[in-house]
């Protein structure tokens, strides 16, 4: 099944979708004089479980398809690309970690090589083509091929140093910060290491743009998003410390980047906050305050706030259409419709509620 018919974009969305690149741009070039973005997320029945995706390109290239067509008829803001979704765990694979697949979940590491704190001084870089990123280079390819005209392929899942590493090493990883220190920031030196060499790699495989990428259905200054998940299982001393460091070093020597937060820590924010090469940042409504945050993010940092559930971001939506908006102009909201008419009708009051 060839799939380069299967979603047509149309002149009038493809010069729409050209003005939407040079907004996204003015978010961190020019954060005054942008519009803020809708993302509306409506349900979508697939025809494939996941691990049918996972085993089969064209399938999961299908999937991906058509999750973006509803985003295309309801005109929001959700730029037209997709992604090979191999789940949380493919560094952690790379390093050894075995790949769990699931009916209806997207992989993960079933389960962590490091057994001691002795043994994580015997771990080396891998290879770039370890683990899944063979099969990565290979669904890579056929999207390629099969990508409509004006659909871009989304940057890979790396996690980051601290979620990779924990995944490696499991649970004992919390009592080594105590056992020893050290270990643990050989650990996550060699996590970073290879991953500064793997952003590269991957971004040679989706696109010749160094200085943009595509993720979460938005385009985003630099090279790739990092994924602090893991951070609410340590305090914000520790990330101080031990990780905010290697959080750093990776965006830096990646041409910068945005993290990912579903964190409950307002210090752990604030940290992250302060890294020069942030880009872009998004987090849970169920944890944080949209005008709160706004209030104390650097003007330059692209701000994105979904909710899981997505009941969870009601609160802020029904605020934002009374025109209470922040004065920060660069955000992206995500919001939930029912379908693809009550999506429309929920993109125009919330575009209409924007103060001038």
């Amino acid at each position: 099944m060839m799939l380069k018919n299967y979603l047509l974009i149309d002149d009038k969305n493809l010069a729409r979708f050209d003005e939407l690149y040079r907004d996204y741009k003015r978010m961190y070039e020019d954060p005054d004089n942008c519009s803020p973005k809708f993302i509306i997320r409506t349900p979508v029945k697939l025809s494939s479980t996941v691990r049918e995706r996972v085993e089969d390109p064209i399938a999961m290239l299908k999937a991906e398809l058509d999750i973006l067509r509803s985003h295309i008829e309801i005109g929001d803001d959700r730029v037209p690309s997709v992604r090979v979704q191999f789940g949380t765990a493919q560094v952690a694979a790379a390093f050894g970690c075995r790949m769990h697949v699931f009916e209806n979940s997207l992989p993960a590491a079933g389960n962590h090589v490091v057994k001691s704190i002795e043994d994580i001084y015997k771990l080396r870089k891998p290879a770039l083509d370890s683990g899944w990123y063979g099969k990565l280079k290979e669904f890579t390819e056929i999207f390629k091929e099969n990508l409509p005209p004006g659909v871009h392929i989304q940057h890979p899942d790396i996690q980051s140093p601290f979620n990779n590493a924990y995944m490696i090493r499991g649970n004992d990883i919390f009592l080594d910060f105590y056992d020893d220190a050290d270990a643990v920031g050989y650990l996550l030196d060699v996590v970073t290491d290879y991953m500064i060499e793997l952003v590269p790699y991957l971004k040679n495989m989706i696109s010749d743009d160094r200085e943009w990428f595509f993720d979460w259905g938005a385009m985003w200054k630099g090279a790739a998003r990092i994924s602090n998940c893991s951070l609410h299982m340590i305090s914000p001393e520790f990330y101080t410390k031990h990780i905010l460091p290697r959080d750093k070093k990776l965006l830096k020597a990646i041409g910068g980047g945005r993290i990912h937060y579903c964190g409950t820590s307002d210090k752990v924010m604030d940290q992250m906050f302060k890294i020069d090469d942030l880009t872009g940042f998004d987090y849970d409504a169920n944890h944080h305050n949209l005008w709160d945050i706004c209030d104390k993010i650097p003007k330059n940092i692209t701000l994105l706030q979904w909710g899981d559930p997505p009941e969870a971001q009601q609160s802020t939506v029904e605020r934002l259409l009374k025109g209470d908006w922040p004065k920060k102009r660069n955000i992206i909201i995500e919001a939930q419709a029912g379908s693809i008419e009550e999506g429309r009708e929920l993109l125009k009051r919330l575009r209409a509620s924007v103060p001038d």
